[in-house]
């Protein structure tokens, strides 16, 4: 069983596409060695989504290709 890491000292970053606004956008944190923890940037105190790091990098792979 997997538990979800304590998030509360992450440091989060967006998107280097974001507008200068901060926009709509994602954010992550790779404070995390196994899971990638991804949040709403317009809810920056509302729920993660943590996965895997390895479905994280197939996801920012595919993206890129």
């Amino acid at each position: 069983m997997r538990h979800t890491p304590e998030l509360s000292s992450a440091r989060w970053r967006r998107s280097s596409y974001s507008n200068a606004n901060g926009g709509d956008c994602v954010e992550i944190t790779e404070d995390f060695p196994d899971v990638v923890p991804v949040r709403d940037s317009k809810n920056p105190h509302g729920p993660a989504l943590v996965v895997p790091a390895t479905a994280w990098d197939a996801f920012v792979t595919s993206l890129k290709g």
